[in-house]
Parts: C-alpha cells; sequence; structure tokens
C-alpha cells in the first residue's frame, strides 16, 4: 500500500507546485473558471497487476498481468461556492494486460517449469465519487468507488490445456487520486494513478470443481476530454 500513496502523492504534488507557479506568473489576473458541467473524454494507461489462483486443496498459481490500456470515460462535475468540486464518473476501457505463471503446492514449492497458468484481463470499468478543489483552471481531486474486470484464466501442462479455466467478471473497489487542467473552457487534460481491487470468484469447470481466481492492479492514466 505504501507505493500507493506515494504515486498518489506525487500526482496531487506536482498539481500543487503548477498551481503556485500559475498564481505566480499570471497574478494580478484571477480566473473564473467554472467547472460545473458534464464531460466525455479518453483515456490511456499502464496496467501492472498481482493475480491469484488458488484450488481447494491450496495448491496456486500468482501471475501477475501487465499491459496498456485504452478506453472512454463520462462524468458530470458540480463546483461549490467554497470551491470544492463534486462529481460523478464511469469509465470502460480496453486492456492487453496479461502474464503467465508456474504452479505451486500449498507448501510453496513448484509443480515443475512444465505447469503453468495464464491470466488475462479483457477489460475494466469503474463507478466513483470525486472530490477535488479547484485552483483556477487546476483541479486535483481523490476519487474512489466501484472496480469491475472481465478476467480469463486457463492452466498448462507442456503448453497443452489442462485446466479448461473459465472467463469470469470480477467486482471489487477502487480508490485513486490526479489533477486535471483545463486548456480551454471545453478542453480539460488529466493525469491520474488508480489502484483497484477486482475481489475474486469461483472458476469451478471439469477439472476443478473449486478454484478461486481473484485480481488487484494499479494504473497510471492520462486523459482529454470535453466539458459540455
Amino acid at each position: 500500500m505504501k507505493s500507493i500513496f506515494l504515486a498518489a502523492a506525487a500526482i496531487i504534488g506536482f498539481a500543487a507546485s503548477a498551481a503556485a507557479a500559475d498564481a505566480v506568473t499570471e497574478l494580478p489576473v484571477a480566473s473564473t473558471y467554472n467547472w460545473t458541467g458534464g464531460y466525455a473524454g479518453v483515456q490511456a494507461a499502464y496496467i501492472w497487476g498481482d493475480g491469484t489462483q488458488t484450488y481447494a486443496n491450496g495448491d496456486y498459481s500468482a501471475p501477475k498481468p501487465s499491459g496498456f490500456l485504452g478506453g472512454a470515460y463520462l462524468g458530470v462535475n458540480y463546483q461549490l461556492s467554497n470551491n470544492v468540486v463534486i462529481g460523478l464518473e464511469g469509465d470502460w476501457a480496453w486492456t492487453d494486460a496479461k502474464d503467465t505463471s508456474l504452479y505451486f503446492h500449498s507448501n510453496s514449492a513448484p509443480y515443475g517449469s512444465n505447469y503453468q497458468s495464464a491470466l488475462d484481463v479483457d477489460w475494466t470499468a469503474g463507478l466513483r465519487g470525486r472530490i477535488g478543489y479547484a485552483t483556477g483552471r487546476w483541479l486535483p481531486y481523490v476519487a474512489g468507488g466501484l472496480a469491475v474486470a472481465r478476467v480469463n484464466y486457463v492452466g498448462y501442462d507442456s503448453g497443452a490445456v489442462f485446466d479448461p479455466g473459465a472467463a469470469k467478471t470480477l467486482a471489487g473497489w477502487t480508490i485513486g487520486a490526479g489533477a486535471e487542467y483545463a486548456f480551454t473552457d471545453n478542453l480539460i487534460g488529466r493525469a491520474e494513478y488508480r489502484y483497484s481491487d477486482f475481489g475474486s470468484a469461483d472458476f469451478s469447470n471439469s477439472y476443478a470443481p473449486s478454484e478461486k481466481v481473484g485480481l488487484t492492479s494499479s494504473d497510471v492514466r492520462i486523459g482529454f476530454a470535453y466539458k459540455f
């Protein structure tokens, strides 16, 4: 969790320093920008995660899927009289994040190099509440809420499938922090760090009537939105 807070602090710190620089160079002109309104945008990110796949007897694998992510987001903000901005945002993104991992017995002894699991993340989505503080055209914020991911799991023995796995939709929670900047009255850029715990689900199949797969992830995103 330490890396989560360090990444969030870095983003917020960057936003604060940039806002301070703007204040020095632009005084005494005051900004009248208002963040109230709806918006729609596109985003790109690098995502990395930790997967878990555990059989009922305690045997397990631990793939670490990573890759690129791209998608869209849609939201609405309302700026209060004290410059606090509250909002609600939904997003969806395709990702090519995947990884393979060795299997281990419950005592952590490896099965052997022939036995591997593969975990692919097809897409992620979220529905989050946001709260931030507007300083002119800068808006540092924190956000959190529901996180959803579609994942595929398969087990291999010497390249042949022995555990057919399944495709499942996992649901959990997410929290993050970021900063936005309004380049114009309508064009808004952002940078954001997000941590997500998608929970776990049973992946019962003909080979293993009881196995559980879970996923957590971190990602760093950039996005551009049009404010209506």
